[in-house]
This record gives C-alpha cells, sequence and structure tokens, in this order.
C-alpha cells in the first residue's frame, strides 16, 4: 500500500515563538521556553538544533512512506524557505504549505512571495492558544475580518487552506466559526488538522462538530490523534474509537493519516503511529487505501 505522511515537520533550526514567550533549541533536540522549561521536542538522532528534509526522508524510507506534506506553524518556528528548498530538491516526494502572520504590516509583500514567486499551493494556519496566532494575542476570529481577508485570498490564488484551531475548550477552537466559513468559500479545499483533536472523553464532542461539518470540501488529517490520548498507550483504543465515528460521520475518503513527525516520535515509534490505524479494523481495503495515499494525493499533490 502506498503511503502519504500528510503532516510532517522540518525545521533549518528551532525559532518557535509561544505562549511561554520564544522556543529556542537547547542542543540534542531539545527546546526551551523563555520561562525556562526544557523538554526533548525530537528524537537526537534526527538533529541537533533542527530537523533536515534528509533526516525525515530517512524514517519515511525506513517505514516505506513514499511522501509527505511539510506543513509548520510557530511551534517549531515559520520555515517557508526551508521548505521550499526541500520541495524544490526532492520534488517527487515532498509538497508544503506555507505559513504567514496575517497581522504583518507587510502582509501584501509576504503573499506574493510564498504565493506568485515561491508558488506554493496551500497555506496552514495555525490558530491554536499554545502555539498558533492565538498564543500572543487576543482571541483570533476564525469568520472575522482579518481571517476572511486570508481566505478571499487563498479563493483567489487556488490554495488549499490548512486551519489548525487547537484543542476542545479553548478559545481558539471555533467549530461554529469553521462551519460557517466552509460554506463561505465551497470553491476552497479546507484541511483540518488532528481530526480536531479530540481528547479522551470527547467523545460526544467530536460527534458534534463532525456533524456540523460535512461539507464536500472539507477533509481532516487524523496526525496526532493517538497522541492526544495521552497516557493511552499503543493500540490507542480511544483514537481508534474516534476514527470509528469519523468513518461513520464524514467518511473514510475525508480521513488522511499523517503523523506529526518528528516530535510525536519522541513518544512512540513510526511503525506504531500507522499500524494502530491499519489494525484498528475501522477501514476497510479500499478504505486504507485512501486514508493512507488516495486523498492526500489528491489534495495535496
Amino acid at each position: 500500500m502506498k503511503i502519504i505522511d500528510a503532516h510532517v515537520h522540518i525545521a533549518q533550526y528551532l525559532s518557535g515563538f509561544t505562549s511561554r514567550g520564544e522556543l529556542r533549541a537547547a542542543g540534542r533536540g531539545r527546546a526551551k521556553y523563555c520561562t525556562g522549561e526544557t523538554f526533548q521536542m525530537f528524537p537526537p538522532e534526527l538533529g541537533d538544533i533542527g530537523v533536515s528534509p534528509e533526516a525525515i526522508l530517512s524514517v519515511m524510507d525506513d517505514n516505506g512512506v513514499d511522501k509527505a506534506v511539510l506543513l509548520q506553524g510557530n511551534f517549531m518556528g515559520f520555515q517557508n524557505e526551508y521548505i521550499f528548498e526541500a520541495i524544490r530538491k526532492y520534488p517527487d516526494r515532498f509538497t508544503g504549505a506555507a505559513t504567514y502572520d496575517p497581522f504583518c504590516v507587510k502582509v501584501d509583500e509576504i503573499r506574493k512571495r510564498l504565493f506568485e514567486d515561491i508558488n506554493f499551493k496551500a497555506v496552514k494556519f495555525e490558530l491554536s492558544n499554545g502555539s498558533g496566532l492565538m498564543a500572543n494575542r487576543p482571541p483570533v476570529y476564525l469568520d472575522g475580518q482579518v481571517m476572511n481577508d486570508c481566505y478571499r485570498h487563498a479563493r483567489d490564488c487556488g490554495l488549499t487552506v490548512v486551519l489548525d484551531i487547537g484543542r476542545p475548550r479553548n478559545p481558539c477552537w471555533q467549530i461554529d466559526a469553521v462551519a460557517s466559513v466552509v460554506y463561505k468559500y465551497p470553491q476552497i479545499n479546507f484541511v483540518l488538522c488532528h481530526l480536531l483533536a479530540p481528547q479522551r472523553g470527547d467523545t460526544d464532542l467530536l460527534k458534534e462538530a463532525l456533524n456540523k461539518l460535512v461539507r464536500q470540501n472539507v477533509y481532516f488529517d487524523i496526525s496526532s490523534l493517538a497522541h492526544n490520548q495521552q497516557p493511552e498507550k499503543y493500540p490507542y483504543p480511544t483514537a481508534v474509537e474516534h476514527l470509528k465515528n469519523a468513518k461513520a460521520i464524514v467518511g473514510a475518503d475525508r480521513l488522511m493519516f499523517g503523523t506529526d513527525m518528528p516530535c510525536n516520535l519522541v513518544h512512540d515509534s513510526y511503525a506504531n503511529l500507522k499500524n494502530y490505524i491499519i489494525d484498528s479494523g475501522v477501514f476497510t481495503e479500499n478504505e486504507l487505501e485512501d486514508v493512507f495515499f488516495n486523498t492526500a494525493e489528491k489534495i495535496y499533490f
């Protein structure tokens, strides 16, 4: 079975900015917040102060992964140029989404560079309270004026829009606003990250949210779904339950495999993050081909 990992990160060097201030490399894959906390961001064998495309390719090759979608956000720091270089160097293995802060004074110049000069075909907005647009400013309304300007630009440029709206019970998790937006812009394919990031105990909440987002232009990557059920371990029964409900509500052909590597490789093996889905019994063989390859190929490649 062919595989596309639809949610992967690379970083020339860590340069994040989060709710805890700047997030800088501390060596051997560790990172340090401005508030002083340090943690293991990615396995040390993948890099010292960053993760190269070659390091990611080595993991992909070891696990039979054909292609990957390179996404980004404030957690590891914006990496537009580095991702562009990786795609240009390995066009048969990578594609990716640009990102930008819509509050930048020079936003029009930034967008020209990213979507006309470099010619990215997708844009990602990280909205989360931890390391997204809402980590260091008041709530950003996903159906408000600023974000509508971003959606109009994406529509006019023919871009796929990738949204990470953070976790439930936070101001960034604006399901009704997202439902309004995807209805307003039927020309745009929207990808919502992490299957909306449900936790353990969020079964009914996820069902309610997904029912509001059943539209022809809406897709979901399922990266970090297992990690978000911690301390639950492989084979992640709660993640499997969330997958079963998602299939029933939005359909298997709306779901895309992703791992959120390299960060999640600190907590589990790539094989487990792949195999819990295959072995779950939720999907038929044909549906697994959609989840692992066909949908991401259609949306991103």
